[in-house]
């Protein structure tokens, strides 16, 4: 499965970060996997090696990282076997946590603690760990999280689609938390949707319009400050130490189509506003991975 991502991913001209996940049993009060959730089934060192197997393809614009499923999901005991295996390994390690109350209430009830404040408390969080969901955590886990340096993955539309919640995002704003966003579904996997989900979800429960706006902070306009966050987050998510238009960051961009009609006369301030906010059909003229244009327009000579 692994080979045949890597091999789509190259085809398809876009980088791929692979994170083979431990997957042990269904949950805190059951020690085995269900029938259809066998085929998920992952140890430490399978985790391991399949990290192991994807580096040693040395494919270009791959890399890989480990994750662990959920804290139901793995024994503390691997856990902990996995974390240490990687205790001098740079490559991000991603974990689903607090995404819905369920999970929480049934957390606590095995372990007497939340689950970030379980991680907190029985992991070494650093930069690379990654809390995928984090939808229900509390002022004082936000504040060990944003101490720890670890990330968040905010997942706006799965968040939506299954009726998990919103997070806290006013509160995680204002740490230095590396934010990203992501999906956990099939949904949908458009960054632009992410975003206006995640804001106006924001808005709905607050009743107030531009949440994600600082201008006390410089950040008057509400998508430009969310789009810095997550572009910063989502390459350290992904595993990298430099990410976006800098110097020795991968050339990845996307060249905006200031023609479509949603765009046309935007003031060169509130573009990503715009982009975010107006529903743009054909935002992207070209798109550039790793130096190369992967895009029919630009393929043909249209730059």
């Amino acid at each position: 499965m692994i080979r045949a991502l890597v091999d789509a991913a190259h085809a398809a001209g876009i980088g791929l970060t692979v994170l083979p996940v431990l997957y042990e049993r269904a949950g805190f009060a059951t020690p085995t996997l269900r029938d259809d959730q066998r085929r998920f089934a992952a140890s430490a060192a399978d985790v391991l090696a399949l990290r192991d197997g994807v580096r040693a393809l040395d494919a270009a614009n791959v890399n890989a990282g480990v994750a662990i499923h959920s804290l139901r999901a793995a024994t503390p005991d691997a856990l902990a076997d996995l974390v240490q295996a990687c205790a001098h390994d740079s490559g991000p390690i991603h974990i689903h946590v607090a995404e819905q109350t369920a999970e929480v209430d049934d957390c606590v009830k095995a372990t007497g603690l939340r689950p970030i404040e379980w991680l907190a408390d029985h992991t070494p969080l650093d930069a690379r760990w990654q809390l995928v969901h984090a939808t229900h955590a509390t002022p004082d886990e936000i504040a060990a999280v944003a101490a720890s340096g670890a990330g968040v993955v905010l997942c706006p539309s799965t968040e939506a689609n299954l009726g998990d919640g919103l997070p806290d995002l006013p509160r995680w704003l204002a740490t230095h938390t590396p934010l990203a966003i992501g999906s956990d579904s099939h949904v949908t996997r458009d960054w632009r949707e992410e975003l206006r989900l995640l804001e106006y979800g924001q808005r709905l429960t607050l009743r107030r319009r531009n949440v994600s706006a600082a201008p006390d902070t410089k950040a008057p306009a509400t998508a430009a400050r969310l789009f810095e966050r997550v572009l910063a987050g989502g390459g350290a998510a992904a595993g990298f130490k430099h990410w976006g238009l800098k110097a020795g960051a991968r050339a990845d961009l996307l060249v905006i189509d200031a023609q479509d009609p949603a765009l046309a006369e935007a003031d060169p301030d509130h573009l990503l506003d715009a982009l975010v906010f107006s529903s743009p059909t054909r935002p992207f003229a070209q798109v550039m991975v790793s130096g190369r244009w992967v895009t029919a327009a630009a393929n043909r000579g249209n730059i």
